[in-house]
């Protein structure tokens, strides 16, 4: 093998070659800077602003989870446990007649359909008209784009208080007052307006080459919406969809108002149920603030990957 190398190269002498009892030593690799070493320089540093904003963020957390905590607490104390201790201490045993109590009086499972069903197809039918209005807007390019966006944002910022008079006139004369479906469209428009605005931002700055692509290939316009924007704008519609079913599900005002009937009523305006003029339960209210808590919370655990990606989507080209 020598005498190969030598041939080869007479001034490469000195070359070691590996022999049968010594096992070839692989070369090292520097790996800094390359992206794959364990901890880059730097990466255990931290600059006094990072601490501020750690701590900072902490404190915030706590003082959001400190209201969640209470309700938790204080749904499994008996009344008297709550006169007694007070409501920042553990329950001495477990008090499950606030959460039955509740459940019985409201007719909770029906109440949570209601919810369900009101959030669910507000959420549906407002990401389509967001969608439809937003392509029209943003890509269509109709004649007073600018004007009609302006609008649609300064109705979005109307209070509800104002809309309550003519919307409960409107609806008692077609004869949709105490039904859900008042409710319903009532909350399709409000969620669509913003929805509409969001979009219509997104959509404005859309690829013109891939509409220009699709529109050479003979695609019409219906299919440049659901073969071209609605794959590539499906996260930001996601987000929309989850964002719209949370805020119908806590919303008071308006259901309180546009549902009287029992049959029809939402989770919050059930809860609103248990308080007197005079008099509250605390434990039973908590028991109930909490079975309504639970299914968003668990409609958020659920789509919080899908919120994630949503968020985050075109962050990295």
């Amino acid at each position: 093998m020598t005498a190969i190398v030598e041939e080869l190269d007479p001034d490469r002498r000195d070359v070691e070659l590996p022999t049968d009892d010594a096992p070839a030593r692989r070369p090292r690799r520097d790996i800094r800077g390359t992206g794959r070493s364990r901890r880059p320089s730097g990466y255990a540093k931290r600059t006094p602003g990072d601490w501020v904003v750690l701590v900072v963020a902490i404190v915030l957390g706590f003082f959001i989870a400190v209201p969640f905590l209470l309700i938790l607490i204080n749904s499994f104390k008996s009344p008297t446990d709550y006169n007694t201790s007070g409501p920042l201490t553990l329950p001495t045993e477990f008090y499950f007649d606030g959460i039955v109590a509740f459940w019985e009086r409201v007719d909770f499972p029906e109440k949570l359909w209601n919810s369900v069903f009101i959030s669910g197809l507000v959420a549906v039918f407002a990401v389509l008209i967001s969608m439809f209005n937003a392509f029209a807007l943003g890509i269509g390019r109709v004649k007073g784009r600018l004007w009609i966006v302006v609008v649609i944002l300064l109705a979005n910022m109307l209070p509800q208080e104002v809309l309550l008079y003519p919307l409960y006139f409107m609806f008692k004369q077609v004869g949709l007052y105490d039904s859900q479906w008042a409710v319903i469209i009532i909350f399709t428009v409000i969620q669509s307006a913003f929805g509409t605005y969001l979009l219509a931002s997104v959509y404005s700055t859309f690829p013109r080459e891939l509409l220009e692509a699709a529109s050479l290939d003979g695609a019409s316009r219906w299919q440049i919406l659901w073969r071209v924007v609605f794959p590539i704008s499906r996260p930001t519609l996601s987000v929309l969809l989850i964002f719209f079913f949370i805020w119908t599900w806590n919303e008071f005002l308006i259901p309180l108002t546009f549902l009287v009937s029992n049959a029809t009523q939402t989770v919050p305006v059930a809860i609103t149920v248990l308080q007197g003029d005079r008099l509250m339960d605390v434990t039973t209210t908590s028991a109930s603030a909490l079975l309504g808590l639970i299914p968003t919370l668990v409609f958020f655990l659920i789509f919080q990957r899908t919120l994630t990606r949503g968020i985050t989507a075109g962050a990295v080209k």
